[in-house]
C-alpha cells in the first residue's frame, strides 16, 4: 500500500527513512462526493492530508442560512491544524466537494514529529505560515471589497502556480460553492460574472470559469489596489 503512486508533494524531497516512517503510520481512505465523515471526536484523534479530489470546511448561521467557507483542501493539504495545535475541537463542518482520496494519520504521532522531527517541522511549519497568511488574506478580502473584486483576486490567484492555496481552486467548481467561498450568494456572484463577461475579460462553461484576457484582469486589480 505504501507505493510511490500516492506519494505526494510534501514528501518529495525528505529522507527515505522518515518517508518510511511517514507511510507505516498513516491509511488511506477514500470518501464520496457530497459525504460529511469528519466530526470532532475524529479530528482530534486523526490528521489528514489530502491526496486527490476536494474537501471544504465551512460555517453556517442556522438562523439565516448563510454559509461562509473557510477553506476548500485540494492535494497537498492538511487537517485539522487548529485541533492538532491546540487539542481542542474545532467547531467547523467539512463536506466533500468531489471524490476524494485522503491519508490519516494518528494525531498524536504528528505531534511527536513536530516535537522530535526536524524533518517534519520543515515540512509543517511553512504550511502553517502559508495557511495562517491565507486567513488573513481572507479576512481583508471580506472586509475591504465588494464582490465583483473579490472574485477577480480569487480569478488571479486561481491562474498563479506560486499560490498553493488557490492555484486551480475554481475547477469544476460550482456558482453556489464559488459564492460562499467568497462570502455572497449565488445571484450577486452570478451577475458579478456576467459582468466580467460582458467586458470580455472571462468565458464560462459548466463548472468552469476561464479567464481570456488576462491583461484586462491585471489592470482591474491595479486599480483596485490605488482606488
Amino acid at each position: 500500500m505504501k507505493t510511490n503512486y500516492y506519494e505526494i508533494e510534501l514528501l518529495k524531497n525528505v529522507d527515505n527513512e522518515f518517508k518510511d516512517e511517514f507511510y507505516h503510520y498513516s491509511k488511506i481512505l477514500e470518501y464520496s462526493k457530497g459525504s460529511s465523515p469528519f466530526d470532532g471526536d475524529n479530528l482530534l484523534n486523526h490528521f489528514y492530508i489530502i491526496l486527490d479530489g476536494k474537501i471544504k470546511t465551512y460555517q453556517i448561521n442556522f438562523e439565516n442560512s448563510k454559509e461562509q467557507t473557510i477553506f476548500i483542501y485540494k492535494r497537498g493539504d492538511m487537517f485539522d491544524v487548529i485541533s492538532l495545535l491546540d487539542k481542542k475541537p474545532h467547531e467547523v463542518i467539512y463536506e466533500v466537494l468531489q471524490d476524494s482520496k485522503v491519508l490519516r494519520v494518528p494525531m498524536q504521532k504528528v505531534r511527536d514529529w513536530i516535537e522530535n522531527s526536524n524533518t517534519f517541522k520543515n515540512i509543517f511549519f511553512p504550511y502553517l505560515a502559508s495557511k495562517m497568511r491565507y486567513t488573513e488574506e481572507l479576512a481583508i478580502e471580506l472586509s475591504l471589497y465588494d464582490v465583483k473584486e473579490r472574485l477577480i483576486h480569487l480569478l488571479v490567484d486561481s491562474i498563479n502556480p506560486n499560490n498553493h492555496f488557490k492555484y486551480m481552486l475554481l475547477e469544476n467548481l460550482s456558482n453556489s460553492e464559488i459564492s460562499k467561498l467568497l462570502g455572497t450568494v449565488r445571484h450577486v456572484l452570478e451577475r458579478a460574472i456576467k459582468q466580467l463577461k460582458y467586458e470580455k475579460i472571462i468565458k464560462t462553461s459548466r463548472k468552469n470559469i476561464t479567464v481570456v484576457n488576462l491583461e484586462k484582469l491585471l489592470e482591474k486589480t491595479t486599480k483596485m489596489l490605488h482606488k
